[in-house]
């Protein structure tokens, strides 16, 4: 897509029913919405595997992984890389949650995350590290947008048993 073309679409508010996860997870796992349903979800993008800050996030994720399945939530890792990719970064860091392969791009556009970034005077497509907490029922209940690593998974958990 040439910078161009792009138009953002409508971004994503709380109370907006969560699009459909129509992605490919890790390991040839098949999950959809309804596979999902009667769960919280947090389902949060992430730019890159196995880079500094993505890492970081993904371990923190992981090491409060049994806190956000006692506030009845499941965890979704979600950005542009291969399954192949996401099986090394899940083995190498030992996470415990599905990472989803969106290669297309369709969900980080449905979710509105596919956003125009900059670094070093250079501007460039990528994925805007994103949160979106979802109820049971498939509602947002809250977003995390351009989201600092520091602190962030202790914030979205404290929003889980808020629910």
């Amino acid at each position: 897509m040439t910078k161009a073309a792009y138009s953002k679409p409508a971004q994503l508010e709380i109370g907006d029913r969560a699009p459909d996860l129509s992605v490919e997870f890790d390991n040839g796992q098949k999950i959809t919405t309804e596979t999902l349903e009667g769960k919280h979800k947090v389902v949060y993008f992430y730019p890159k595997d196995d880079t500094p800050g993505c890492t970081i996030e993904a371990k923190d994720f992981r090491d409060h992984i049994a806190d956000f399945g006692k506030a009845g939530a499941v965890v979704i890792g979600i950005s542009k890389d291969s399954v192949k990719s996401h099986d090394k970064f899940k083995e190498k860091f030992c996470l415990p949650f599905p990472l989803a392969s969106d290669e297309h791009g369709t969900t980080c556009e449905d979710y509105g995350v596919w956003a125009e970034k900059s670094m070093y005077g250079k501007t460039y497509m990528g994925i805007e590290r994103t949160t979106f907490l979802v109820d049971k029922s498939g509602i947002i209940r809250n977003i995390w947008r351009k989201v600092k690593v520091e602190g962030h998974v202790a914030e979205v958990l404290q929003a889980v048993k808020s629910l």
